[in-house]
């Protein structure tokens, strides 16, 4: 009788217990433990997703975030990734609900000895519904009883393929990278369809302990773990024992790509391009940061690439040029060439470091000066790498602004789209952009074309010869100004054509003065027309000659008329931005077209660029570099050697290219070096080589189709469409 009162007793408090504990998961579910997500987010689950920026021909460029995030389809994603996981976290994965109640009673029995007892779909609902909170061990249980509960009901509104890969998708690798797409692009750089083995088993083996088991930071510690995946890989007949013995003796092979916002192709670009996204985001209600945006853009991401390497091997070989020229003087100097003693300390105010001294010591300069001229460690930049150092902030400024730096930008005439943006030389170190609108630096000869573009438009005749005169203007209020040619030269006549390949600012000068004493206003109105700012241009005389400050951007897109049959375009780089879930937010076009020109006016205009390199200043692309085709350009070269500039123009592609220091105060010691055919025509020239050679581009410098006339405007000129027509300068 008390046996059967006992076994009674036992079976009412077991049911008891279930009906009890239900109605406890019940409560739970309802938020008697705190916050609960409702039905409407466990359909659709919110996670902080990564903007990804493309180019043009598919090519991931960047991403912008927080978190670190991209999702992935499950057909994307490697099987050997889903077979490493479940081996090593959860082998009863497709048999359970939610709860392994086979691993939570071994873990109770072990006391948390034996393993853990968390699913992978308890993980996705602590992933996706709340972090982790160890402070306490109550609050810690309370969190694993409502993460019970989502995974249950996650179970209920998702497949198991998809609670997978949501969970993939999910979860932290790494300091940078937040799924397995960022993870296989950061340590393997592949997407995650093509990952092996062995690689699926080192990043299963990071969800462990992501520094710990880092192969970049923890090699050793990596391989273990990496084995110990695939020895679970091996024991649930994931892989045989042959692969096993054959995997475990392999060394971890990494293509290791940081994803920082310094690394990647195009980086000021993509920061630029950040600041017009986060103000567009905003008024249409997105996060730029969390909102997993696709952003396409008119980048072809070969010729960023081809750029990007064509300025890192010219700027670091003339960096040396410019170090040996110097032969341990400074190089900051007034344009007579004298030192500026007092640079430095100038520079070093305006630095970071100096403000927050200012602030901190109420503006003692003493305890300022003491700090800023105390020698520190720190990490810089050379041409040969990162190198530890012992500087003070004071010699840190003198060793950044001895440095050179570019802008070069290639955009298509025909449709305003840029194609390529290097705005420095190392996004990490030197991140002022020196290629957007509000980057402008004196242009100097290469504003002679937009000027004789607008004689040609006030119709002048390119034919019609004038003086190599002396020319002074008077201006009212100022000093009067008469223009000679670096080399003195000066006699005889010459057309607009010789004027330009020659540079020559005695033509330069009587072409301005026959059109009148509104000539400098008319300058200012027509290339406004071209889009350049004309606010930062003043109608003076000397504007002819390029004494003004244009932007390396506006520079190419003004140029782009010559190959566009008069026409000018808006510049864009953007085609349109998608959600996370591939719908069309927005597209984007040109908003503004000019008829600049006529086609022939034009043409004529590229012609007189084609003499540029064929026998003028920038005869070099084709004598040293061998460039080929139909190209026209322009070499600029400012006041005591502060600027280089080239432009090029061809059917398909119109380029800028500046080299400078940042402080227009550090200058090259001689114009043969810091001229614009030494400092900026060679980027181009190692660009458009690679450019031509990549047959998967197929882009050719082809001719322009000369427009219909019975007589042509260009006929003096006296040349055929071969390269080699002009008598070289070889400057």
């Amino acid at each position: 009788m008390m046996q059967k009162k006992a076994i009674k007793i036992i079976w009412i408090s077991f049911f008891s217990g279930i009906v009890l504990t239900i109605f406890f998961m019940w409560g739970v579910s309802l938020g008697m433990l705190g916050y609960m997500p409702d039905i409407a987010e466990l359909e659709n689950p919110k996670s902080e997703v990564a903007s990804e920026i493309y180019s043009e021909d598919g090519v991931l460029l960047g991403k912008y975030y927080l978190k670190n995030r991209s999702n992935i389809a499950h057909a994307q994603i490697s099987p050997h990734v889903f077979e490493a996981l479940i081996a090593t976290e959860d082998v009863r994965f497709k048999e359970h609900a939610g709860i392994d109640f086979r691993s939570l009673a071994r873990a109770v029995m072990g006391a948390g000895s034996s393993g853990g007892a968390s699913t992978i779909t308890q993980q996705l609902a602590k992933n996706l519904f709340h972090e982790a909170d160890y402070s306490s061990k109550i609050t810690r249980i309370f969190q694993k009883l409502k993460e019970w509960v989502i995974a249950v009901q996650l179970e209920k509104a998702y497949t198991k393929d998809e609670i997978i890969t949501m969970y993939l998708n999910t979860v932290q690798f790494s300091g940078h990278s937040f799924g397995i797409k960022s993870a296989s692009y950061e340590f393997f750089n592949k997407p995650p369809l093509e990952l092996k083995r062995e690689e699926s088993a080192v990043l299963v083996g990071l969800l462990q302990a992501i520094s710990r088991f880092n192969p970049k930071l923890n090699p050793e510690n990596s391989k273990n773990r990496r084995n110990i995946v695939l020895g679970q890989m091996k024991k649930y007949k994931y892989i045989s024992t042959q692969e096993f013995d054959s995997l475990k003796q392999l060394d971890i092979v990494l293509d290791y790509v940081a994803d920082t916002h310094n690394e990647g192709l195009a980086p000021y670009f993509r920061e630029y391009l950040k600041k017009e996204l986060t103000v567009w985001a905003k008024e249409k209600g997105y996060n730029l940061y969390k909102d997993g945006l696709k952003i396409y853009t008119t980048i072809n991401s070969k010729m960023q690439k081809y750029a990007e390497l064509a300025v890192t091997q010219h700027i670091s070989n003339l960096q040396e040029e410019f170090y040996k020229s110097w032969a341990g003087k400074n190089p900051w100097r007034s344009q007579d060439y004298k030192e500026i003693v007092s640079f430095p300390i100038t520079e070093a105010k305006k630095t970071e470091r100096y403000r927050l001294l200012k602030k901190e010591f109420n503006g003692d300069s003493a305890k300022i000066w003491k700090e800023m001229t105390t020698p520190v460690k720190m990490t810089i930049f050379t041409w040969k790498g990162e190198r530890d150092t012992t500087l003070s902030p004071l010699d840190s400024v003198k060793h950044y602004s001895q440095f050179l730096q570019t802008g070069f930008v290639g955009v298509h005439p025909q449709t305003g789209q840029v194609k390529m943006w290097v705005g420095g030389i190392e996004h990490k170190f030197f991140q002022y952009d020196h290629v957007n609108k509000s980057s402008t630096r004196q242009v100097g000869s290469t504003f002679k074309p937009l000027f004789y573009s607008t004689a040609l438009y006030l119709g002048k005749n390119p034919c019609e010869k004038l003086p190599r005169e002396y020319t002074t203007f008077y201006i009212d209020g100022s000093k009067d100004w008469t223009p000679r040619n670096s080399d003195g030269s000066s006699g005889g006549f010459m057309n607009m054509f010789e004027g330009l390949k020659n540079s020559d600012n005695l033509y330069t000068a009587q072409l301005l003065k026959s059109l009148g004493e509104a000539g400098p206003q008319n300058v200012v109105d027509f290339v406004k027309r071209m889009g350049i700012d004309a606010s930062k241009l003043q109608a003076v005389p000397s504007i002819s000659l390029g004494v003004c400050d244009i932007s390396v951007l506006e520079m190419a897109s003004a140029f782009s008329v010559f190959s566009n049959k008069g026409n000018w375009i808006e510049p864009t780089y953007l085609t349109r931005i998608e959600d996370k879930n591939g719908n069309i937010l927005a597209e984007f076009s040109p908003q503004k077209i000019n008829q600049v020109l006529t086609e022939e006016q034009a043409y004529t205009m590229f012609r007189m660029l084609e003499g540029g390199v064929n026998g003028g200043t920038g005869s070099r692309l084709r004598n040293r570099y061998k460039v080929a085709g139909t190209v026209g350009g322009k070499t600029g070269t400012t006041q005591s050697n502060s600027d280089g500039w080239f432009m090029s123009v061809a059917k398909d592609l119109v380029t800028a290219t500046w080299v400078g220091c940042d402080s227009r105060a550090v200058r090259f010691r001689s114009t043969n070096l810091g001229q614009g055919a030494n400092t900026a025509l060679p980027i181009y020239a190692l660009f458009i080589q690679q450019v031509l050679k990549d047959n998967e581009l197929e882009f050719q410098l082809n001719p322009l189709e000369p427009p219909d006339s019975s007589r042509p405007m260009w006929e003096c000129a006296g040349f055929s469409d071969s390269p080699d027509i002009f008598p070289g300068l070889g400057i």
